[in-house]
């Protein structure tokens, strides 16, 4: 397996780079972290995974280990394969996707294409057994006022963003009211 590859970025492609190793050209497909951390820069080290089909060997890039690590986890969930695996690693960091899981947050995973409820649940019912991760006792408040943000407008981030700037122990509506008069 290519667990790392350290090279010069050459050419850029839809969703990744061709990165000169020595004189060789990997293509790798990259998390949105991976690709903006090699815009502009002479030299980068990419963490990596090569998926084995029977037809093709595909390289994928990551900014960092837990980002490779959670993207295998990914690949062990039935109806989940590199590209869904992929976009679900680019949109969050590793951190927050943790906290979703452990949220039972579903609706982060169906906000992603090629994402429906079933695979959302699994996603999140399977991780959290594989990962280890406990449940966090209260978040439903959280997940409500962040949808209902959502509702409004905000995307995703943008809304966990406004309501991380609230007291966690307010009321749903009270943090959508704060959130929104800050905005």
């Amino acid at each position: 397996m290519i667990g790392r590859l350290t090279g010069t970025p050459v050419a850029r492609t839809l969703d990744g780079i061709v990165l000169d190793v020595n004189g060789v050209g990997y293509l790798l497909r990259l998390t949105l972290r991976a690709l903006r951390k090699t815009e502009g820069e002479r030299e980068v080290t990419i963490e990596t995974y090569l998926h084995v089909r029977e037809e093709a060997l595909q390289l994928y890039g990551f900014a960092e280990p837990a980002e490779r690590e959670l993207f295998e986890q990914l690949l062990s969930v039935s109806g989940v394969g590199p590209k869904v695996a992929l976009a679900i690693v680019s949109g969050s960091t590793p951190a927050d996707l943790r906290r979703a899981i452990a949220r039972d947050d579903t609706s982060r995973f169906m906000a992603i294409p090629g994402i429906g409820k079933k695979t959302a649940q699994r996603v999140v019912l399977e991780l959290k057994e594989k990962l280890g991760i406990e449940p966090i006792e209260g978040g439903a408040p959280d997940l409500v006022a962040r949808d209902a943000l959502v509702e409004l407008g905000y995307t995703l981030p943008e809304a966990e963003r406004a309501l991380a700037t609230t007291d966690p122990d307010l009321s749903p509506e009270e943090r959508v009211r704060l959130a929104l008069k800050a905005a």
